[in-house]
């Protein structure tokens, strides 16, 4: 069953200031991973600058220009600060289903700054379900669009449409734990393979031997 995941409230407003919201270029874009909530995952960085890049090369061919990013390591050097929190809904005190919001300051009918918000993940009842990668490449799109002066889309196959189905239940956090473990397993089992392998050589061997010793060098079946 998929799961609809809304991207921020109907009380925000989101609209697009002109064709270039805004007056610089590069855009600078700070990724606080320090910062960070408990169910947090190393990977959510990498799904941002994947976004990045997804703008960059085009994106969903809405933009009149072609934004350029450029990552810097502090706050105070960002037009787009993006941070995560644990849960939105108890963070915050969001609406609930809410998954991520970009929070624009302009001057001049110009942006000078935009935060992005985005929650690790949500509760299904009382579970408490982790966002995976692709989720979260999903949310960061859809809020740097915002970030990029582009408004909310009517077509439910736009990134910018307001809601979107969950992509994924894999969780980035069990998969990290895991690592190791299933990095042993094949080990053992490249392993134990090997070892398979080489006694069924002596097996071989030893019945060939068998076979010169009583049958005279006539053997039956390989």
């Amino acid at each position: 069953m998929a799961i609809q995941v809304v991207y921020a409230t109907d009380d925000v407003a989101y609209h697009a200031l002109d064709s270039t919201p805004w007056d610089h270029s590069p855009i600078t874009v700070y990724i606080d991973n320090v910062n960070i909530p408990e169910h947090y995952s190393p990977t959510y960085k990498i799904q941002v600058e994947n976004a990045m890049a997804y703008w960059e090369n085009g994106g969903n061919d809405h933009l009149t220009y072609e934004p350029e990013f450029r990552l810097v390591d502090t706050e105070s050097e960002a037009d787009i600060h993006i941070m995560w929190v644990e849960n939105l809904e108890q963070d915050v005190g969001v609406e609930n289903g809410v998954a991520g919001f970009a929070r624009p300051y302009e001057a001049n009918g110009k942006y000078i700054r935009v935060d992005i918000v985005l929650e690790v993940g949500d509760y299904e009842g009382y579970a408490w379900r982790q966002y995976g990668d692709a989720n979260m490449l999903e949310l960061a799109k859809h809020e740097l669009g915002h970030a990029l002066g582009l408004g909310h889309s009517d077509d439910r196959r736009d990134i910018m449409y307001p809601t979107y189905d969950q992509k994924d239940n894999i969780d980035p956090l069990l998969v990290e734990r895991t690592r190791p473990l299933i990095y042993a397993a094949v080990v053992v089992c490249t392993i134990l393979a090997s070892l398979s392998g080489i006694n069924w050589l002596r097996f071989r061997g030893k019945r060939r031997s068998l076979e010169d010793k009583f049958l005279g060098g006539k053997h039956g079946r390989p």
